[in-house]
């Protein structure tokens, strides 16, 4: 108690902005936490999707821009963007509810979100590329480009 005390109360006192800060961040930290482990989308590593595609019959679904995708797209990947999902327009991939779909974006930040989307609509097994095309880049994994 004695710590709390002489050390904490007026470190917090002096500096309540900077405290304050420190205690939402950690709640953020937490409330993020929570949400991912609660969540119907799992993001996997380029070896687990290696792995899905090979093994599992995975779908890939690039939700980049057609001028990202012709630049360079994974094997087989389909290239539906991400406003015809929230709109349930795509329906190239109705076919794929059953299957494990993987999608794909530039850097991992917005797939997850369209991800959920996916879920809602009836798609069991969906799953995120941890850092899009740019981590399968970075490993120098093979894409094809038209």
């Amino acid at each position: 108690m004695d710590f709390i005390t002489l050390e904490i109360l007026p470190f917090v006192k002096n500096h309540f902005l900077l405290s304050l800060g420190w205690i939402v961040l950690f709640i953020a930290i937490i409330v993020l936490t929570i949400k991912g482990k609660l969540s119907n989308v799992k993001v996997i590593n380029n070896a687990q999707a290696i792995h899905m595609v090979n093994k599992q019959d995975a779908v890939i679904i690039d939700i980049r821009s057609a001028d990202s995708f012709k630049k360079g797209h994974i094997t087989d990947s389909h290239n539906i963007l991400p406003i015809d999902i929230k709109n349930a327009s795509a329906k190239t991939i109705e076919k794929f509810k059953e299957n494990i779909v993987i999608l794909i974006d530039e850097n991992g930040l917005s797939s997850t979100s369209i991800g959920e989307i996916l879920a809602k609509q009836g798609f069991s097994n969906v799953f995120v590329l941890k850092d899009g095309i740019a981590g399968w880049n970075s490993e120098n994994l093979p894409l094809v480009r038209k």
